[in-house]
């Protein structure tokens, strides 16, 4: 397979005898179990894929993501969470850990994969993939944007002028055709996606 970037800016790749426009179902994560999963198996359906952790301020979205989760799975939506301990090591668990943090605290029904690097040269393709199809865009207005943005510059100001990742609970939206079409930081709650995620589905 030979990939390269057209002048669209979108990714393509030579696939035998055709160009074939990549999407999200090019690519996998590892699952609970350290596995890798193709994001195949979620084919067709409308897809937040959001980086987590257990012991952030923004911790307690699980409870949003589960209310969105519930209300419209029967219609198509699928939450992916894929914990991380990039961010401040927010994320020290285990995988078993993680998951009965998730089911005992949040109740959470949805998918929660295995631990993963999101951000720099060792994220998962995935994460590298959406952050070109959807690069930063700043934080919008919220209660806790100027508190994040205070805290990123302390830490390192290259945070705010990079397209990566910058924060757990960064939400990347996907329609049911793999493309990724939608961003939302960390200040973001998840119910405040609601309105975009309906007309997706």
């Amino acid at each position: 397979k030979t990939c390269r970037i057209l002048n669209d800016n979108n990714i393509y790749c030579m696939n035998i005898f055709r160009w074939h426009i990549m999407t999200v179902y090019d690519y996998s994560l590892l699952n609970k179990a350290g596995e890798e999963q193709s994001l195949k198996d979620f084919e067709g359906k409308v897809l937040v894929i959001v980086n987590t952790a257990s012991k952030c301020g923004f911790t307690h979205q699980y409870d949003g993501l589960e209310a969105l989760y519930k209300k419209y799975k029967d219609q198509g939506l699928e939450i992916i969470a894929v914990p991380s301990n990039q961010f401040g090591e927010e994320e020290p668990g285990s995988n078993s850990e993680i998951q009965s943090f998730c089911k005992v605290n949040y109740r959470v029904t949805f998918t929660v994969m295995g631990k993963s690097d999101v951000r720099d040269e060792s994220a998962l393709d995935l994460f590298k993939y959406m952050i070109k199809e959807q690069p930063f865009k700043g934080f919008p207005p919220s209660d806790k944007t100027e508190m994040l943005t205070d805290y990123l510059n302390d830490i390192d100001p290259n945070y705010l002028t990079d397209d990566e990742v910058k924060w757990n609970f960064t939400k990347f939206v996907i329609d049911r055709k793999g493309n990724v079409v939608g961003r939302f930081e960390p200040v973001v709650k998840p119910m405040e996606m609601e309105s975009f995620i309906k007309t997706l589905l």
